[in-house]
């Protein structure tokens, strides 16, 4: 077997699909697509289906109970520092500013509009 990469895809559950999708879009400067309304209320990051890279969605749930002990999901940046002066504007706080990880790069740690911690990750 190859070691290749087994992620594929990852849901970040909300409790308010608009009001996180604004600040996703606003954070990362982008624009997420509504799937069809019979997959449920969620929206999806950008991605291609022929391609291998990795993506998700942010996922409405009715009964989403916020908590900074979830799973960590880190997204790829240029250098973190756009990013961190787009968090606080856009409804988020961040927690740990960015940070060498030596020969890993660095990383931030935010909190998103939903009470989610989210990491930034960058080479430089």
């Amino acid at each position: 077997m190859a070691n290749v990469n087994p992620v594929g895809w990852f849901d970040i559950n909300v409790a308010n699909l608009d009001r996180a999708k604004k600040f996703y879009e606003t954070v990362f400067n982008l624009k997420l697509t509504d799937a069809p309304i019979e997959w449920g209320k969620q929206s999806f990051f950008p991605f291609s289906p022929e391609s291998h890279d990795i993506s998700g969605a942010l996922v409405e749930k009715a009964d989403f109970v916020p908590s900074s002990n979830n799973t960590v999901v880190y997204f790829e940046t240029e250098d973190n520092i756009a990013e961190e002066q787009r968090i606080e504007a856009a409804g988020g706080k961040v927690v740990q500013p960015k940070m060498n990880i030596g020969e890993f790069g660095f990383i931030s740690i935010f909190i998103d509009t939903e009470g989610n911690t989210i990491g930034l990750h960058s080479r430089k």
